[in-house]
């Protein structure tokens, strides 16, 4: 364990004061119920909401509050922490039980929490400095991306189903899942000649703009 550790913290570009809380943060419920990472991912997901907040106003200060929403967005979904969970090669050094290992499709959802887990853990060791300075550099390259003002596709749809059907686009919310401190909304969208797409989000308005991204991927609009 001692050496796993280490090798990770190197990865990580963080040394912890206290072991315990990276062997915590590491560890899933399905391996220890009582000692787990559960309370830290809570607590990391609300640091990681802080700091990116505030990196994203101090890079866009003259930006609009609804641009800065979706950067942010993009920036603590699930796909983005899965990605730099990968990176960083979570999955390597989890405390995994038996019934989880060979789960690939909770893998993504494990190691995104677990990376969340680790924010919380960097900060309760060392404060909210070490935690901005790891944030940054793991985020560095996704928070570049965000230069380019993403484009609203609710509104692109929206323009697209008016002028060739002269009909708005029709979205169904679906179902609310997860914890209610990290709800997961899911809603359908269509237009006249489409299937339905679903889209997902941390609210019914993120969701609404992933199922009309996702059409428009679709019909290449």
């Amino acid at each position: 364990m001692i050496k796993s550790i280490k090798e990770f913290e190197e990865i990580l570009k963080y040394h912890f004061k206290n072991k315990d809380l990276l062997h915590r943060a590491l560890t899933h419920k399905s391996f220890d119920s009582n000692i787990n990472n559960e309370k830290l991912e809570f607590l990391g997901d609300r640091v990681l909401g802080l700091v990116i907040s505030k990196i994203l106003l101090d890079k866009y200060p003259n930006e609009k509050e609804g641009i800065i929403d979706k950067k942010f967005a993009n920036l603590v979904n699930k796909r983005t922490c899965t990605n730099i969970a990968k990176k960083l090669s979570i999955k390597k050094y989890l405390y995994l039980g038996t019934s989880h290992k060979n789960l690939e499709s909770s893998a993504d959802k494990i190691i995104s929490d677990c990376l969340e887990a680790i924010v919380g853990a960097i900060y309760l060791d060392s404060g909210l400095k070490s935690s901005e300075k790891f944030i940054s550099r793991c985020w560095e390259k996704y928070i570049d991306k965000s230069i380019v003002t993403l484009i609203d596709s609710k509104t692109k749809l929206q323009e697209y189903s008016l002028k060739k059907f002269k009909k708005l686009p029709k979205y169904t919310f679906f179902k609310k899942t997860g914890p209610s401190h990290k709800p997961n909304f899911k809603t359908e969208v269509e237009i006249p000649e489409s299937k339905k797409i679903i889209g997902q989000g941390t609210s019914k308005k993120n969701a609404q703009q992933n199922a009309a991204e996702k059409l428009i991927r679709i019909l290449k609009i």
